[in-house]
């Protein structure tokens, strides 16, 4: 099992509650799929670079969770599949220091 980080933006015009079922179905996703120490931030709404899927603010929302490589196909083919989600990202991370820690003891 390794560590992500997921980014995602989502609409800006889905208002609070919408936004706030969406964030909850990717988590239950992920505890679905076996994955721990799901860890969410709710990053805020922003101004894009430049226009995406003719939006051009977005919420963007961070996701750093542990699980394997089959959970997170699985998160960005439902993502790849919604029209909420404007843009993901998901990259490896360095399991945090005291996981590390744990690791050499």
């Amino acid at each position: 099992m390794s560590y992500y980080e997921t980014m995602y933006i989502l609409r800006s015009d889905l208002g609070d509650e919408l936004t706030d079922q969406a964030i909850a179905r990717y988590q239950a996703l992920l505890t679905e799929q076996g994955a721990t120490e799901i860890e969410t931030q709710h990053r805020g709404k922003r101004r894009l670079a430049y226009e995406i899927k003719k939006q051009r603010e977005g919420v963007y929302i961070q996701m750093n969770y542990k699980s394997g490589g089959n959970t997170v196909a699985s998160l960005e083919r439902a993502m790849r599949l919604s029209d909420d989600v404007i843009r993901y990202l998901t990259i490896t991370q360095e399991p945090p220091k005291a996981a590390r820690d744990e690791q050499t003891a």
